[in-house]
């Protein structure tokens, strides 16, 4: 875990052991120059705790960049809970109880929500010992689930990538990869479908997609294949999907999807340019999320507001596409430079 520490350009991170439940909790913050860092908590298993504490750092630096670019005055930050396996209930309960007190005890420098392995009951457990707990059930006072809100962020984003690539935003034929069809991937199946694009899926739970079979009349392939014919790839489940070995299976002009950490290194960002397939930065697509929970929870933005700031998500995707063609970059390149440059121009609050 020190090498991991010392590999990272965050402020700090809380490292802490619950041995009741033999887990790992971590709380990395990356930056708090636009205000203070927030991001969900993620909970599952990894092979060892540098693993997780691995991703906690490479998703609050995502965050970092997703709330600048995005135009929130929030920074990045995430939580991650590893777990040696199932926990029963009082187990979960526990462990959330002992994440929110570590919450609790950075002041509010850090806010969470929602993630991975995460819903809107455990952050109604949480809000019960933190303050700073976004994303509870609405009959708690909260604004609910961010998903949907995410899948539209990704809509728009896919209609500006194949904009971009036909010189039509109209999704009328195009052919949709969506991997992954859980909280996020489903809703999303459902805009493109009602969009008129030919939509196919993947996941490895199978009840999923024979729910959407039956409902759309969509097709599927197995969960772990990458290489589908299609225009669009849509990665909506765990990330890492895009690698110096995947790059060569693609068989897709666009890469656009809602799952965090898309890229294993930052060197696939120029194979899928060098490939002639445009990428969609993860932190950019897939900002629905923060849109929701931020705008709802701690900006007081109305439906109205919350709608426009999804929409320009492709928007903003439009200048990256054009920043990168302009300078002969990556989209991933020209996307951290503008979220770089925001975060150059923004105020430093006081430690």
């Amino acid at each position: 875990m020190h090498e991991v520490l010392h590999d990272w350009d965050g402020e700090n991170a809380l490292i802490s052991y619950d041995a009741r439940t033999g887990s790992h909790l971590f709380i990395a913050i990356h930056s708090r120059r636009l205000g203070p860092a927030a991001g969900g908590t993620r909970l599952k298993t990894y092979p060892a705790p540098a693993d997780a504490l691995r991703d906690a750092t490479l998703l609050a630096r995502a965050m970092t960049y997703k709330m600048a670019i995005a135009g929130l005055p929030m920074g990045g930050g995430k939580s991650v809970l590893a777990v040696p396996g199932e926990l029963t209930s009082d187990d979960r309960r526990h462990l959330l109880a002992r994440h929110a007190h570590n919450v609790e005890t950075l002041g509010g420098s850090y806010r969470t929500g929602p993630d991975v392995g995460t819903t809107a009951a455990d952050m109604d457990v949480l809000r019960e010992f933190t303050s700073y707990a976004f994303g509870r059930s609405p009959e708690r006072g909260g604004s609910g689930s961010s998903a949907p809100d995410t899948a539209v962020g990704v809509f728009h984003g896919i209609g500006a990538a194949v904009g971009h690539v036909t010189g039509s935003p109209d999704l009328a034929g195009t052919r949709v990869y969506v991997q992954g069809c859980g909280a996020v991937g489903e809703p999303l199946v459902g805009m493109l479908v009602e969009s008129g694009a030919t939509v196919v899926v993947s996941d490895v739970v199978p009840e999923r997609v024979a729910a959407l079979e039956a409902k759309y009349g969509v097709t599927s392939v197995a969960p772990d294949v990458v290489g589908v014919e299609c225009d669009v790839y849509a990665p909506c489940a765990l990330g890492q999907v895009v690698s110096a070995e995947t790059v060569p299976q693609l068989r897709c002009r666009i890469v656009a999807g809602a799952a965090n950490n898309v890229l294993v290194a930052d060197e696939d960002g120029e194979r899928l340019q060098e490939a002639g397939i445009l990428y969609a930065p993860d932190f950019v697509i897939n900002g629905g999320g923060a849109i929701h929970l931020a705008g709802y929870e701690s900006l007081s933005w109305t439906r109205e507001q919350v709608e426009a700031a999804l929409r320009g998500i492709g928007s903003t995707l439009e200048e990256v596409f054009r920043a990168a063609d302009a300078h002969g970059i990556s989209t991933e390149t020209a996307a951290e430079r503008i979220a770089e440059g925001r975060l150059a121009a923004g105020p430093q609050p006081a430690a």
